[in-house]
């Protein structure tokens, strides 16, 4: 118990001995319990764990071991860091898993986009509503690609194949109902095709998606640039379009966009970080202080270039507004587009 909530029970009955005993027991116990008071304990006081909620290789794989590297490295906090993968329903299983360390501010989960979207079409039990936001973290354009060989060689040539057949044209990405199928249905919408009969298929990582694209079990890949790039550089995929309306560099040389060629399509991928349900406003502060000092180094900076990722920090009462609004919206989305 704190200081002030302690009394000392003065016995007016006791030799002046006695007396004296009892005030220097009681001036012990107060000591004591100060120093078993937990409320005030610096944070971190254990390892922190961020949980990838999907397979290794991913986007929000990378963007955990990125905050490792750089918590570490720059010394921002004295305890370890720890990442660690719970693949399974596009999110849910790591969600719920989660929410089993209520109150602990020491249990931190990567989300994002693609994860509002997966729950939103498993009509999942489980919510990032039942969570405790801490930041949004990054933002990254879609890539979509195709395998060097493939007989489409722009974004043109996909749409028109699926105009006339939609089941010719099978894409892939992340977990479905995610970020990636969703850019594809509004793309499909706004060339005025039928979205809901789109053939998709979803990987728990992004290194299967490359897989995928790779061996030709999918015609065109989805995902965040920086899961392809790579395999751009080296000449084994195309990029044939990103999916934001401002150019951007990938492997060196400035993208075709969607709005280039004509589809009024202007979509970027988010990824954040949340808590545990049940924290206190003090151990939000602490967690966000922690986030606060890592987004600040030059170190981050350097993973955001290096990565090709935007920098899209939100705290505090914005990041919540934030993952509430995204939440509406891509429900509404996902009406409108019949997912």
């Amino acid at each position: 118990m704190r200081a002030n909530r302690r009394s000392v029970v003065r016995r007016t009955a006791l030799a002046a001995t006695g007396l004296t005993t009892t005030l220097a027991l009681a001036a012990c116990s107060q000591s004591a319990g100060g120093s078993q008071d937990t409320s005030a304990e610096e944070y971190p006081s254990k390892t922190i764990q961020f949980m990838v909620p999907a397979a290794a290789g991913g986007g929000w794989d990378s963007t955990a071991r990125a905050m490792q590297k750089v918590i570490e490295s720059e010394d921002v906090v004295s305890e370890p860091v720890e990442v660690f993968n719970v693949e399974g329903g596009g999110g849910a299983t790591g969600l719920s898993q989660l929410q089993k360390s209520e109150g602990d501010p020491h249990a931190l989960m990567m989300t994002g986009l693609v994860m509002i979207g997966a729950l939103e079409q498993a009509d999942s039990p489980v919510s990032l509503e039942d969570t405790t936001p801490i930041a949004t973290l990054t933002s990254e354009a879609e890539a979509f690609v195709v395998p060097a060989d493939s007989e489409f060689t722009s974004i043109e040539d996909v749409v028109k194949a699926y105009q006339e057949d939609p089941s010719s044209v099978t894409f892939g990405g992340g977990s479905a109902g995610g970020s990636d199928q969703l850019v594809v249905a509004e793309l499909l919408k706004e060339a005025g095709a039928e979205p809901g009969e789109m053939k998709y298929v979803g990987y728990s990582g992004g290194g299967e998606a490359t897989a995928g694209v790779l061996s030709g079990d999918i015609a065109v890949g989805v995902s965040g640039v920086s899961e392809f790039e790579g395999q751009i550089e080296s000449g084994d995929m195309r990029l044939l379009a990103v999916s934001t309306a401002d150019p951007i560099e990938v492997a060196g040389e400035e993208a075709p966009t969607l709005a280039d060629a004509g589809y009024d399509v202007d979509f970027a991928n988010w990824r954040a970080l949340v808590a545990a349900p049940g924290l206190s406003d003090e151990q939000v502060d602490s967690v966000t202080a922690v986030i606060d000092e890592m987004h600040g180094t030059d170190a981050w900076k350097e993973q955001l270039e290096a990565n090709g990722w935007g920098d899209f920090y939100k705290t505090g009462d914005e990041a919540q507004q934030y993952f509430a609004d995204e939440i509406e919206r891509v429900g509404a989305l996902y009406e409108d587009l019949g997912l």
